[in-house]
């Protein structure tokens, strides 16, 4: 039989490890919000309407040098990265079948490993921010495993771009 002093210990050692459990959650809960920051640090994109009616989007590069935001592709959330490089937006294909985007015609399409195969397909909106376009190009790549939506240029182009320090403003 334990007397109640061994109890006692007992009790005070499992609070101890019960608040160190719970530390740890917290510490992995931080850590886990600090890194998706510095993975998009435009989880929040920064918008606003300038004086002459436009519409602008502030985004900040990430550690890497590359502009991630958040977005919506026909009003559901989506992550972008923005690529120049990109002739239009191409759309890995476990994203398109969460979005039930509709497969167009086989296309094929440079990239930087070489040819790829995809699907051509419509977007009816693309969001990013307050800026939304319509009707736009895109295609679905069933080569890439990433979770980022590439931002190409069938958006791109139609936006003022200005790049400063690590920030690029995209203008409508």
């Amino acid at each position: 039989m334990n007397s109640p002093e061994q109890q006692q210990r007992k009790i005070g050692k499992s609070m101890v490890f019960a608040m160190w459990l719970v530390l740890l959650a917290l510490l992995t809960l931080f850590f886990d919000k600090y890194l998706g920051d510095q993975h998009n640090p435009n989880q929040q994109v920064v918008q606003r309407q300038a004086a002459d009616g436009s519409r602008e989007v502030v985004l900040k590069q990430n550690r890497q040098g590359h502009y991630l935001a958040n977005g919506k592709i026909n009003g559901q959330e989506v992550t972008f990265l923005l690529d120049t490089g990109a002739t239009d937006i191409a759309i890995p294909e476990n994203i398109a079948n969460r979005l039930g985007l509709p497969r167009g015609r086989q296309v094929q399409f440079q990239t930087a490993n070489g040819v790829a195969r995809g699907y051509s397909t419509r977007l009816e909106s693309v969001s990013l921010g307050n800026i939304r376009l319509t009707d736009l190009p895109a295609s679905i790549n069933p080569n890439v495993a990433h979770d980022e939506i590439l931002l190409g240029m069938s958006f791109l182009r139609q936006l003022e771009m200005n790049q400063k320090d690590n920030t690029l403003t995209l203008r409508q």
